[in-house]
């Protein structure tokens, strides 16, 4: 049996017995709790009352969280000529076409956002069986198919955050940094959880919003209130 560290024992006696916490109290007892060496990201996980394999029970969309992921996002954009030079001038860190599709081909996915421009999408959608389980192909719902690149390359560097539901129904995402303000911790946790109640689907029945917890990187989670979670 692996031995479990002093700090990570503290951490876990620290947990124990707490559960459905207020959105305050369970940001502060993640922050506490982090013990890393590293700035470690807050992550949530939602549960909710759907099956991502019908298509009317798909969650998926975007938020910007108001004091940003405290992550430096890499981008990759293909476009071609003009856009790919918007795309470079915006901040972009790979821009290219065919180029870009046979590094991808090859393994190497060195970047968190994928945005393309809608002529784009025909070569782009030879890389669906590799970007699409990693949540990283383009999707003009979530506004990573476009032509105002320079919109959508700000926005990925300026702590826009994409969730998509998995197959058993989980919703997750970094919310931020431990090195944060607990109050602004609470205002991402709040606006993710916001943005993912309005992203509803149609056919979600019964209970939609089951359970919501946090937890940083290295550190156990805890489960916070869902009606503590969605208050403005």
């Amino acid at each position: 049996m692996a031995k479990i560290s002093k700090k990570k024992a503290a951490a876990r006696a620290a947990f124990a017995g707490k559960d459905n916490l207020t959105v305050e109290d369970a940001v502060k007892l993640v922050k506490g709790a982090a013990s890393a060496k590293f700035d470690e990201t807050v992550e949530i996980a939602l549960n909710l009352g759907v099956d991502p394999r019908h298509a009317d029970q798909m969650v998926r969309g975007v938020v910007t969280l108001p004091a940003g992921t405290g992550k430096d996002v890499r981008v990759a954009v293909f476009a071609r000529g003009p856009k790919a030079d918007e795309a470079k001038a915006a901040g972009a860190d790979i821009v290219g076409a065919e180029d870009l599709m046979e590094t991808i081909q090859s393994g190497k996915i060195d970047f968190d956002r994928c945005i393309a421009t809608p002529d784009m999408m025909p070569l782009v959608g030879r890389l669906g069986k590799i970007l699409g389980p990693r949540n990283l192909m383009p999707n003009p719902k979530v506004g990573t198919v476009t032509m105002d690149v320079t919109a959508a390359v700000n926005a990925a560097k300026g702590g826009e955050v994409q969730f998509k539901a998995e197959k058993a129904g989980v919703v997750h995402a970094g919310i931020g940094k431990v090195s944060f303000d607990e109050d602004k911790l609470v205002q991402n946790l709040r606006a993710f959880v916001d943005a993912v109640n309005k992203a509803k689907p149609s056919g979600a029945k019964g209970t939609y919003m089951k359970k919501v917890s946090i937890s940083s990187t290295m550190g156990p989670g805890v489960s916070v209130d869902v009606l503590s979670a969605t208050q403005a």
